[in-house]
């Protein structure tokens, strides 16, 4: 398949344009968008495609408030007014899907079992990639987010994965975000002070 080169609307409205959103609109997210946006997120390459981030949808009141009651005080109003805030979690058993989801290699479990260390690292590692692929899907699909990490992550545990082999990344809103708490937008590093050629 040729490589097709997205448009600059399709750039700016996946990173040039998009934001971080603090305020949403009373608008909801639907079942057939959440769908849509784990579809596409799903696709997106982990380590020997272990896959270890799992989505909570926190669309309910109940949910949004469970939520709220483990985050900083700062990001509570944000949990309760978006349409949703996803939880990203990360399994640390995530090993034992491997002969399903890299069957070409049946010894594959075997690279992480009983190694705690590695566990970890991949799960961290690739559920955050995971996270990112979702906020990046839900832009795709004309949603806007707001990722937070201020929060009590043995609270979000206890209250959203307790009993499983699942522990909290970090959590993301996803709606149409308002303009009413925007800043102007943060600079970057330049190419030449963050990246060398070698």
């Amino acid at each position: 398949m040729s490589a097709h080169i997205l448009s600059d609307l399709d750039l700016d409205t996946i990173f040039r344009s998009a934001r971080t959103y603090y305020s949403w609109a009373d608008t909801p997210v639907t079942r057939v968008q959440m769908h849509a946006i784990y579809d596409l997120a799903r696709m997106g390459p982990t380590s020997a495609n272990a896959s270890p981030a799992r989505f909570v949808w926190c669309e309910t009141d109940a949910a949004k408030a469970r939520l709220a009651a483990c985050v900083s005080d700062g990001n509570r109003p944000k949990v309760l007014q978006a349409p949703v805030t996803v939880i990203i979690g990360m399994d640390m058993q995530f090993y034992t899907r491997l002969p399903e989801l890299f069957p070409h290699d049946q010894t594959a479990r075997s690279w992480f079992e009983g190694n705690e260390a590695t566990v970890r690292d991949t799960a961290f590692r690739n559920s955050t990639l995971q996270g990112a692929y979702l906020m990046l899907a839900a832009r795709a699909v004309g949603l806007d987010c707001g990722p937070m990490s201020g929060f009590d992550k043995p609270k979000v545990d206890a209250a959203f994965f307790a009993g499983t082999s699942v522990e909290t990344n970090f959590i993301c809103s996803i709606g149409h975000g308002t303009e009413e708490k925007l800043f102007p937008r943060l600079p970057r590093l330049p190419f030449e002070e963050a990246c060398v050629i070698a």
